[in-house]
């Protein structure tokens, strides 16, 4: 589709309304959510969408407008041009983050949320909170260093690995999502680049939203993200909050069935 002087790669599946939009994290595309397409296709429109500069397609230019400003401006048209009226988003991560500032912004384009552990650390606000991410983050010093060397490839394992607090967890990954995942390195420079210009979000806007939404958040997940998913779920008035069995940040793959179990069961009101 032609949004926004680029191109966005998709996959479309099913016609039956409520079309359901999933937004994948960094590090991936749009091949990330095949685990949640036999859950949603038969009985809802699928629609797994590839961000810009994200995925093996060329860039329409060197990364300068690589923002999560830019990816909720491509949402917000990608949806419009959708022509099916308001969507439910599904977002996982950084997906999910972006999926919630698109649904402040336009709330006249989402009927519903479905977010995995958006890494909202601004909703993180006490001094225990902050130093539980604090501590947290210094597990991204390998991250940058690889990155500031050129070993993209090894940021992207890197990354893997802290993000579910999982020592060697990118080896243990099957070599289609391993494939997937370093398909993505290339744009490691430029998450790192401007992770810290994510647009902030505070519980009073959360607070107006008013569309129902799920929260889920893995049971072995870094205790920042819980707190993350905790604050996000306590700040939405129609928000349920989801602790996921056996998963860390990425249980949508590590624990398909339970994720997709919460997932139809949001889907089935609408």
């Amino acid at each position: 589709m032609a949004v926004n002087r680029t191109t966005l790669v998709y996959e479309s599946l099913g016609g039956a309304q409520p079309t359901v939009v999933l937004v994948h994290g960094g590090f991936a595309d749009h091949r990330i959510w095949e685990a949640q397409r036999a859950a949603v296709a038969p009985k809802h429109r699928y629609v797994a969408l590839t961000l810009r500069y994200f995925g093996t397609a060329p860039w329409p230019d060197q990364g300068e407008q690589f923002s999560q400003e830019t990816h909720v401006q491509d949402l917000v048209a990608f949806i419009r041009q959708l022509q099916s009226g308001p969507v439910v988003l599904v977002g996982r991560s950084y997906g999910a983050y972006t999926a919630l500032v698109t649904a402040i912004r336009h709330p006249e384009l989402v009927r519903g949320l479905v977010l995995n552990e958006p890494p909202i650390w601004s909703l993180l606000t006490t001094p225990s909170e902050r130093a539980t991410l604090a501590d947290d983050l210094k597990g991204m010093a390998p991250v940058r260093a690889a990155a500031q060397s050129g070993r993209i490839d090894e940021a992207t394992r890197q990354f893997a690995d802290w993000v579910n607090a999982e020592p060697g967890g990118f080896d243990a990954l099957p070599a289609a999502t391993q494939r997937m995942h370093l398909d993505n390195a290339r744009t490691v420079p430029l998450q790192l680049a401007t992770a810290a210009r994510n647009i902030p979000i505070g519980c009073e806007q959360l607070a107006q939203l008013t569309m129902p939404s799920v929260v889920t958040k893995g049971a072995l997940s870094r205790q920042s993200l819980r707190l993350v998913a905790d604050a996000t779920s306590r700040c939405m008035p129609r928000s349920r909050l989801v602790d996921i069995a056996g998963a860390r940040h990425d249980a949508p793959r590590q624990q398909p069935q339970a994720f997709n179990a919460v997932l139809r069961e949001f889907l089935a009101a609408f």
